[in-house]
């Protein structure tokens, strides 16, 4: 059956996990956080590739945002290869910005692409939980569903604690048990029974 004639199976606020046969070296152990997902296509962040180069204080700093004494640095991740120079703010809900572009995901994240959230984490008045990564991940219509249906993507629950929480280079593996499965039992062949 040709995945444009399926029903949607709307994974928005899931996880992707990548298999390790997945070819794209961009997403190769990517563990990702579906933001938006429709019959016209998929928008998600990559949660654990960071951005060694970048540090939250430099982007405060090319963007004029003064930064308060106390800040922890937020580390920055690559999200995707789409618009690498925007950036991107996951956080928690309890936060509501004074504008309207700030993007429900489920109860658990929301999502930011102002200043004004950098400007209230700089002065210490922004989410409790948070995430920036510089660029997004993007499917056109149909093309997540026939990844997923190629056995490229697992898909899981996006608990908190592990979108936040984790420490980025353990997300794979964290994402993977969350689903009771072992890193080395699985296999970079994909089939079909």
């Amino acid at each position: 059956m040709n995945t444009a004639d399926a029903p949607l199976h709307d994974l928005t606020g899931q996880l992707l996990i990548a298999m390790p046969g997945l070819a794209d070296p961009r997403f190769q152990g990517s563990v990702v956080l579906i933001c938006r997902h429709s019959t016209e296509g998929a928008m998600g962040l990559i949660l654990n590739k960071p951005m060694t180069e970048v540090t939250f204080a430099a982007i405060l700093s090319q963007l004029d945002i003064p930064q308060k004494g106390g800040i922890p640095d937020m580390a920055i991740c690559y999200g995707g290869p789409v618009d690498t120079r925007r950036g991107f703010v996951l956080h928690s809900t309890e936060y509501q910005p004074d504008n309207a572009e700030n993007l429900a995901i489920n109860d658990d994240f929301a999502l930011s692409a102002t200043t004004e959230i950098l400007r209230d984490i700089a002065a210490g008045l922004g989410p409790a939980r948070r995430f920036m990564a510089l660029g997004y991940a993007g499917w056109s219509a149909g093309q997540l569903e026939d990844e997923i249906g190629e056995n490229s993507w697992l898909t899981a629950a996006a608990p908190p604690d592990l979108v936040f929480g984790a420490r980025i280079t353990d997300k794979w593996s964290a994402a993977l048990s969350s689903l009771g499965i072992s890193p080395l039992t699985l296999s970079s062949q994909a089939g079909r029974a």
